[in-house]
C-alpha cells in the first residue's frame, strides 16, 4: 500500500506540474497569480533611436556605419612624414580622430584595431637628411673665415635664380628676406662692421648654404643610416607629442622601411594585373588602362589632370621634365622609383629603387588589416592626390572597387585665418602650441568645432576655449563643495523630498542626455554636445543659484559625474579623474582629498573670527581674514569665496589663481584705458569747441575752398566750387549755420572782456 499510495502522489504531482506548464506555454511569458487567473503581461518594445552615422567622404553625405565584423572595427591613419617637427596641422588631424577612435570605442562600444604608418623614406626625408648631414660636417671642418665668406658668396648665387623664377608672391617674399639676411650678413663680414664668429656666419646663411651643399655633395651620400636616423629622430619627436596632447597610441605603427619586400610584392601585382608599366627602372601606374574598367579619383574627380598636385605627390627631388618623359601619360604616377646617386636604395626586379609615396600605405593597411577595411582616416589636403591613389592602387591589385567602406577627412587648419603652409613658415609647432595653451584647452578647442571643417588656431578660439574650461571648473568646484558640506550630514539628511525644482532639473539633464547622444549619432557633432553640455551646466547654476543650501547634492553630482564621463570619453581627462578638472602640474585629487579636512578647519576658524570681528568692528582682524583669503591662500592655490554665513572651498592651483589675477589686472587696465580715452576725447571735444568759438563768422566758411568760390559781404558761400549759384534751401542752410557761429563768437568775445 505504501508503494501504490507513493505513485498516486507522484502522478497528481505530475499532473499539477503539467498543467503549470500548459499554461505558461498558453499564455506565453504571463505571470501566475497564486492558482487564479494568469496576470496579463507584455514584453515592453523597445523604440528605435538613432544610429551611428558617418560623413564619408567617398559618398559625400553621413552613412550609417555598419563594421563588416559586427563590433570588430578595421581601422587605417594616415601617419606622419617624419623629417621635422610636428606642428598644428599634425593636432587638426591627431587630436580629432583620437576624439572620434575615443568616442566609437568608449561611448559606442566598438572594438577598434587601430593601425597607423610612419613615412620615413620620402623626399622630403632624403633631401633633409642630405642637407642636415653636409651642414654638420660643415660646421664641424670650418674654420678659416675668408674661406667660409667666400663660400656664403656663392651660396646665394642659386638663390638669386631662384627668386627670379618664382612666381608665387608669398614664396618669393620668403625667398627675398632669406637672401637680405643673407647678404646682410656677407656686407658686415666684409667691411669688419660686425665680428661675427665662424659658426654664427654659418647660422646666417644655414638654408641657402645647406641647400649649395647638397647641390655640390649631395649625390655621393649612400649610408642608410644618414636618412634613417633623421627620419627615427623625428619620429620619437612625433610620438612624444602625441603623449603630450593626450594621443592614444596606435595599436600598430608600420614603417615603409620595413615592409619594402611587401611593397615590391603589391607593385609586380598591379603589373601583373596590366595596370602598371616599368620606365627607365620606375614603375608607374597607368590611370588611363584603370579608368577603363574602374573609377579614377574618387574622392576629388575634378581635380584629375591637377599637375601642381600630382608634381607635389611625386616629390621634390623629382624633376618634372624627367618624369613626363618615362610616363605614358601626364596623370600616371610612380609606384616604384628608381634611386638617383645620394638616395637610399633597394634591390627590386626593376633596379635598385625605393616606394613611392602613394603606394606604401595601400602595401601596409593590407598587410595589418587585409584586404578591405572598415576606416580610412587623413587629412583633407590628402584626398588628392595621395588617398585617390591609394584607391585606385588597392583596385588595380585586388580586381574590386569598393577597398575603404568609410573614407574620413579633418578640416583645414588656418591660423589667425591664414593658411597654414610649412614652406612658407607659416606653422605653429605642437610644443610651441603646448607653451601657450594645455593640452586640456587644446582639446576643447577642437571639441568646439566640427572635425571636417576648417578649424582656425587663433587668439579667438584659444580664449574661448579657456572660457569654456573655467565654466566647467566652476561649476564642478561648486558640487564639490556641496558634496564636502553633505557628508559632514548623515546619509538619510543627503537624500530630500525633491520639489518641481528638482524635478525640472531632472528633465532638462533626461533631455540634454538624449540630444548628447543623438549629436554624436549624427557623425559625431561634438560642437552640437558641447552647446547642451553648456546649457545643463547653465540650468544647474541657476538651479543651485535659486536653492542655496538646499541645493540636493545628489542629483548635482550625478550631472556632474554624467559631464565628466563624457569629458573621459572624448581624452579631456583621465580614466581615473573624479568630478572637477586635475589641476596642471599633478597637484592629484588625492592630495586634494588629504589637504581638505585642515582647509575646513582653517575656514571655518577664519568665519568663526570674520563674524566676531564684524560684531566688533575690528578692523585690524577683518584685514588679516581677508589677507588669509586674498594672499595667502591664494598662495597655495586654493580659493576661498565667503557666502552667506559659510566659506566656499574650491582648490583650483596656483597658476589658475595667478592667471585670473592677471586677467582681472588686464580688465581693469583696459577699464581705465577706455576711462582715459573718453576723458581725453572729450577734453579734445571741449577744446575744439573753444577754437571754434573763437572763428569769426565771416570767416569760417571761406577756408572751404573745395565746396564754394564766391561768398557775400557777411562770409556766406553764394557760389559752389565750380562756380554755379548755391539754391535757396542751400543758402538757408549756411545763414542759419552763420547766425550759430555768431552767436558762439560773441559770447566768446564777451567771456574774454
Amino acid at each position: 500500500m505504501p508503494i501504490i499510495t507513493a505513485l498516486l502522489v507522484s502522478q497528481r504531482i505530475g499532473r499539477y506540474f503539467q498543467v503549470k506548464v500548459n499554461l505558461l506555454r498558453r499564455f506565453g511569458s504571463e505571470r501566475m497569480s497564486g492558482e487564479g487567473a494568469p496576470v496579463s503581461w507584455e514584453i515592453p518594445q523597445p523604440k528605435d533611436g538613432p544610429k551611428l552615422k558617418l560623413y564619408n567622404s567617398l559618398t559625400k553625405r553621413k552613412e550609417e556605419f555598419v563594421p563588416m565584423s559586427g563590433c570588430r572595427v578595421t581601422w587605417y591613419s594616415c601617419g606622419p612624414t617624419v623629417y621635422d617637427a610636428s606642428h598644428m596641422g599634425h593636432a587638426r588631424s591627431y587630436i580629432s580622430f583620437d576624439i572620434l577612435r575615443r568616442v566609437m570605442s568608449t561611448y559606442f562600444n566598438y572594438d577598434i584595431l587601430y593601425a597607423m604608418n610612419v613615412t620615413d623614406v620620402d623626399d622630403k626625408i632624403i633631401f633633409g637628411a642630405r642637407k642636415a648631414h653636409l651642414l654638420k660636417e660643415y660646421r664641424s671642418k670650418a674654420t678659416d673665415k675668408e674661406c667660409v665668406l667666400s663660400d656664403m658668396e656663392k651660396c646665394i648665387e642659386p638663390l638669386k635664380v631662384k627668386i627670379d623664377k618664382e612666381t608665387d608672391p608669398p614664396k618669393k617674399a620668403l625667398l627675398e628676406g632669406m637672401l637680405s639676411r643673407a647678404s646682410e650678413a656677407i656686407s658686415n663680414s666684409r667691411s669688419g662692421q660686425s665680428e661675427l664668429s665662424v659658426q654664427q656666419m654659418i647660422d646666417a646663411v644655414a638654408d641657402p648654404l645647406s641647400n649649395w651643399l647638397d647641390s655640390q655633395f649631395g649625390s655621393s651620400l649612400s649610408d642608410h643610416s644618414v636618412f634613417a636616423s633623421l627620419a627615427r629622430y623625428w619620429e620619437e619627436e612625433f610620438h612624444k607629442d602625441m603623449a603630450a596632447l593626450n594621443v592614444l597610441p596606435a595599436d600598430v605603427i608600420t614603417r615603409v622601411t620595413e615592409h619594402v619586400p611587401e611593397v615590391i610584392t603589391f607593385v609586380q601585382k598591379i603589373v601583373d594585373n596590366g595596370y602598371g608599366y616599368e620606365s627607365n627602372g620606375s614603375v608607374y601606374f597607368d590611370t588611363r588602362k584603370f579608368s577603363e574598367n574602374h573609377s579614377y579619383a574618387k574622392l576629388v574627380p575634378t581635380a584629375v589632370g591637377d599637375m601642381a598636385a600630382l608634381q607635389e605627390g611625386e616629390g621634390v627631388l623629382t624633376s618634372v621634365d624627367d618624369v613626363l618623359r618615362e610616363k605614358r601619360f601626364k596623370n600616371d604616377f610612380a609606384l616604384w622609383k628608381a634611386s638617383k646617386p645620394g638616395e637610399p636604395s633597394w634591390d627590386s626586379p626593376w633596379g635598385k629603387g625605393r616606394p613611392g609615396w602613394h603606394i606604401e600605405c595601400s602595401v601596409m593597411a593590407d598587410y595589418i588589416l587585409g584586404p578591405r577595411i572598415d576606416i580610412h582616416t587623413g587629412g583633407v589636403d590628402l584626398k588628392f592626390p595621395h588617398h585617390d591613389n591609394e584607391i585606385a592602387q588597392c583596385e588595380a591589385h585586388y580586381q574590386y572597387d569598393q577597398w575603404v567602406n568609410y573614407f574620413l577627412h579633418t578640416g583645414h587648419l588656418t591660423i589667425e585665418g591664414c593658411k597654414m603652409s610649412k614652406s612658407l613658415k607659416n606653422f605653429i609647432t605642437i610644443k610651441e602650441a603646448l607653451s601657450q595653451n594645455s593640452a586640456r584647452q587644446l582639446r576643447l578647442a577642437f571639441l568646439l568645432h566640427s572635425w571636417d571643417a576648417t578649424l582656425d588656431y587663433s587668439q579667438n578660439t584659444m580664449g574661448e576655449a579657456k572660457q569654456t574650461e573655467k565654466m566647467y571648473q566652476e561649476f564642478f568646484l561648486s558640487v564639490k563643495d556641496l558634496q564636502r558640506r553633505a557628508c559632514s550630514k548623515s546619509i538619510l539628511d543627503q537624500y530630500k523630498k525633491w520639489s518641481h525644482e528638482e524635478s525640472d532639473l531632472e528633465k532638462v539633464f533626461e533631455e540634454k542626455k538624449t540630444f548628447i547622444h543623438e549629436a554624436l549619432c549624427n557623425s559625431i557633432d561634438t560642437p552640437s554636445v558641447m552647446k547642451h553640455m553648456r546649457e545643463l551646466v547653465s540650468a544647474s547654476n541657476l538651479y543651485m543659484k535659486s536653492r542655496d543650501q538646499q541645493s540636493d547634492s545628489v542629483l548635482l553630482t550625478t550631472i556632474a559625474q554624467y559631464l565628466m564621463n563624457m569629458f573621459k570619453v572624448f581624452g579631456v581627462v583621465a580614466d581615473d579623474s573624479s568630478v572637477g578638472f586635475p589641476l596642471e602640474n599633478a597637484t592629484s585629487l588625492s592630495q586634494e582629498a588629504v589637504a581638505m579636512p585642515y582647509l575646513e578647519l582653517l575656514a571655518q576658524f577664519r568665519e568663526t573670527v570674520r563674524i566676531e570681528a564684524l560684531k566688533t568692528k575690528n578692523e585690524a582682524l577683518l584685514e588679516a581674514c581677508d589677507r588669509l583669503r586674498n594672499e595667502d591662500l591664494a598662495e597655495l592655490g586654493v580659493r576661498l569665496e565667503d557666502k552667506d554665513g559659510c566659506s566656499v572651498i574650491k582648490i583650483v592651483g596656483k597658476e589658475a589663481i595667478r592667471q585670473a589675477k592677471e586677467e582681472e589686472r588686464m580688465k581693469q587696465e583696459e577699464k581705465q584705458k577706455l576711462k582715459d580715452e573718453q576723458k581725453r576725447k572729450l577734453e579734445e571735444s571741449r577744446l575744439k569747441r573753444e577754437e571754434l568759438m573763437k572763428v569769426p563768422p565771416e570767416e569760417m566758411f571761406k577756408s572751404e575752398t573745395d565746396k564754394y568760390s564766391q561768398f557775400d559781404e557777411q562770409g556766406i558761400p553764394t557760389h559752389d566750387a565750380e562756380g554755379k549759384t548755391l539754391s535757396d534751401k542751400q543758402r538757408k542752410k549756411l545763414n542759419k549755420m552763420w547766425q550759430t557761429q555768431n552767436d558762439k563768437y560773441h559770447k566768446y568775445l564777451q567771456q574774454k572782456q
